[in-house]
């Protein structure tokens, strides 16, 4: 019996690994084929390590960051052949999408002050491959509100995509206890303090606040507002690093991306190095287990309220383990989360996928539950008005409101992309206005034609790139504010619990 499992043991094992060596081969030739590395993908700026960053204050931060960006001028801006010097590149100098030719260059990290002596201070923490651009809307309201709001890059952010190729994710998560050292600073002792995270910034946020749980040195967080946050991930990316493998060789330097694509997006990377997803999966793997600690600990009751925005269909992070992984460790302590509904009300029958029409039932369990839950969803099937759905944390019945908004034409979801940005938003923006000139405007493309002309995939212009239902979500957050008071609700009706969301 013994010898019989060995064999098998023996012959499991071969086959695993002829499969793993089979796989590196095709991964290997297919990046061998894909496009050239230009030097945005091999150049990597010198940013701080976390234990650099540990060390210093944020006037320190951001004299690294000027020298950073000033390596990236030299190095890349500077050295750009002939062919690469194209308006569509944001390096190139003369290109209308330079980010160094604008106002304000918001791949910067930055402070907005209130006018006035600050009422609190909240920090700002974007998403991978992102920069502080994707959440200065969200900034400037708590601004206005009387916040503190800093934003700081995130280290291998807003320069190059190679950065992301040697970044460790510790070094994202010393940038945020700065930037909370920073804010609490600037706003004084005793003021509310509030993390707002989108994405992978989600997960950093997370983090810091059990962290701080568990450290008394760390500033404890009174509010977490969380955007589509990374709290699961997949398969893939759990294994991403193995794909990397090949590029040890030089003559597979390429299998080290995970994408080769031009950079036409003054504020976000398009080109994607394994690196940052291993990073990211090693981040929420590290969530994970800390949140399973103080959920067996029975310290969960420490966190303070969290609020999550998360669209029912995700590309990129996973609904599922938002509601699973986090949600459900929660104790009845005033969280909340605020479901976008795809549209009910899109003709698109046999299109889609098989299973989508009953994702929510599958992924949210039945009520009561300890956090209140909203859907934001179509008023009816055959209505793009869309209402807000409520039940209350420990009961049945659900809440109906109407919102007076609606699913534009031709939008049958939200994307991972779109919540943090309103449809005016002057580079992401349906209906952009002209607050600021950034020498492209990404969402009003509906492109129509054929494959292969375009520079990038059609898929990449047709994702949704601001959010309607924006003015909503910046009302909830103001909510919670403790600055602004509840805006008199519309009534609202009683309906059956079994049309529970």
């Amino acid at each position: 019996m013994r010898s019989k499992a060995k064999t098998l043991l023996k012959g499991t094992a071969l086959v695993l690994g002829a499969s793993l060596l089979t796989l590196l081969s095709v991964r290997a030739w297919n990046a061998h084929r894909a496009p050239d590395l230009d030097l945005w993908h091999t150049f990597v700026p010198e940013e701080l390590t976390g234990k650099e960053i540990a060390a210093t204050d944020w006037n320190g931060y951001l004299a690294a960051e000027d020298r950073i960006f000033a390596e990236v001028r030299a190095e890349v801006t500077d050295q750009l052949p002939e062919e690469a010097r194209t308006p569509s590149n944001r390096y190139f100098a003369d290109s209308p999408i330079y980010p160094g030719r604008f106002a304000t260059d918001w791949n910067r990290s930055y402070v907005l002050e209130p006018a006035g002596p600050p009422a609190g201070a909240v920090v700002f923490l974007h998403g991978l491959t992102d920069s502080p651009y994707s959440l200065r809307h969200i900034a400037r309201r708590y601004r206005d509100l009387g916040f503190v709001a800093v934003a700081p890059r995130l280290p291998a952010h807003g320069t190059v995509p190679a950065a992301l190729a040697e970044v460790e994710w510790e070094d994202w998560s010393e940038a945020t206890r700065l930037a909370v050292r920073e804010a609490r600073r600037r706003a004084g002792p005793g003021t509310p303090l509030h993390l707002v995270g989108f994405s992978n910034g989600g997960a950093l946020a997370m983090k810091y606040a059990l962290d701080a749980i568990g450290d008394e040195r760390l500033e404890q967080v009174d509010r977490i507002v969380l955007i589509a946050p990374m709290i699961g991930i997949t398969s893939f990316a759990r294994f991403a690093g193995v794909f990397g493998w090949p590029a040890v060789l030089p003559a597979f330097a390429k299998a080290a991306w995970l994408g080769v694509v031009p950079e036409f997006n003054p504020f976000k990377y398009n080109s994607f190095p394994i690196n940052g997803a291993r990073q990211s999966s090693l981040l929420t793997r590290a969530l994970q287990q800390r949140l399973d600690q103080y959920a067996r600990a029975g310290r969960l009751d420490e966190l303070p309220p969290v609020l999550t925005f998360q669209s029912v269909v995700d590309f990129t992070v996973s609904t599922r383990a938002i509601i699973t992984a986090l949600y459900a460790n929660l104790p009845a302590n005033g969280s909340e989360l605020v479901l976008f509904d795809f549209n009910r009300s899109a003709k698109l029958g046999l299109l889609i996928r098989p299973g989508t029409n009953a994702l929510l039932a599958r992924i949210l369990p039945a009520p009561p539950r300890n956090y209140r839950t909203t859907l934001i969803t179509n008023a009816s099937p055959a209505s793009e008005e869309v209402v807000e759905r409520v039940t209350e944390a420990g009961e049945v019945t659900v809440r109906v409101r109407e919102l007076g908004l609606r699913y534009p034409l031709g939008v049958y979801s939200l994307s991972h992309l779109a919540l943090t940005f309103p449809v005016s938003d002057p580079l992401y923006g349906m209906q952009p206005d002209d607050s600021e000139d950034f020498g492209v405007n990404l969402g009003t493309l509906a492109m129509r034609g054929e494959r292969g002309m375009l520079i990038v995939s059609q898929d990449s212009l047709t994702r949704i790139a601001s959010n309607p239902f924006f003015p909503y979500l910046l009302a909830r957050i103001e909510q919670g504010t403790g600055v602004v008071q509840q805006s008199d609700a519309a009534p609202v009706a009683p309906v059956s619990a079994a049309a529970n969301p």
